[in-house]
């Protein structure tokens, strides 16, 4: 059963190493990892395919606002399954670099996952979200995230980008639950004990 791992972000070089692009950083963790190169996709995306793990890796090339017109037409091309879908982003409300997944729920204040939950219309997939908060002052969250990481975060970026993928891997073989269970973490960044199911 084919899996797909969409990372959200805005494409061109502008945005690249900005915080909103966190999810596209995640998703090109795992393609060097596996040594796979991007193509164009049946619809607004690039994707990766590995036929070892029997996953997409997928970035829309849509701006962030319109995310969920890329992963309709994905889940419709490849007839991804909802329980094999995988969404990747950013999230101001979770301290940086806490790594959090969910198993379902709604998209809160992330433009990109509203547009997602639009299209697809239902909320019963997965989503690895990667913390950015708690160093934005006064900046409005439209001028933060589209900045780039501060010199003291950029150091323990690596680390958050490479849990991650850990996590993506897990969950490929172990399902989700298991995988909130063993990767996700306190804001002091230790991993939580006990069943997660936030």
């Amino acid at each position: 059963m084919m899996h797909a791992i969409v990372g959200l972000g805005n494409p061109g070089r502008r945005y690249e190493r900005t915080r909103h692009n966190v999810g596209f950083m995640v998703v090109d963790t795992l393609a060097q990892r596996w040594r796979e190169s991007y193509r164009p996709g049946k619809g607004a995306y690039v994707y990766a395919r590995s036929a070892g793990h029997e996953t997409l890796l997928v970035k829309p090339t849509t701006y962030m606002n319109d995310s969920g017109r890329a992963v309709r037409e994905l889940c419709d091309y490849y007839k991804i399954e909802l329980e094999n879908l995988m969404l990747v982003y950013d999230d101001l409300d979770i301290p940086f670099p806490t790594l959090r997944l969910r198993k379902q729920g709604g998209a809160g204040t992330h433009r990109g996952m509203q547009s997602v939950l639009q299209h697809l219309g239902d909320e019963q997939f997965a989503r690895t979200r990667l913390g950015i908060g708690g160093g934005q002052g006064n900046q409005p969250a439209e001028v933060f995230v589209l900045k780039p990481y501060s010199s003291s975060e950029q150091s323990q970026l690596p680390e958050q980008l490479d849990r991650s993928a850990d996590a993506l891997e897990f969950w490929l073989k172990a399902g989700i639950d298991q995988t909130m269970n063993r990767f996700n973490m306190s804001e002091t960044g230790a991993e939580k004990e006990g069943n997660i199911h936030e």
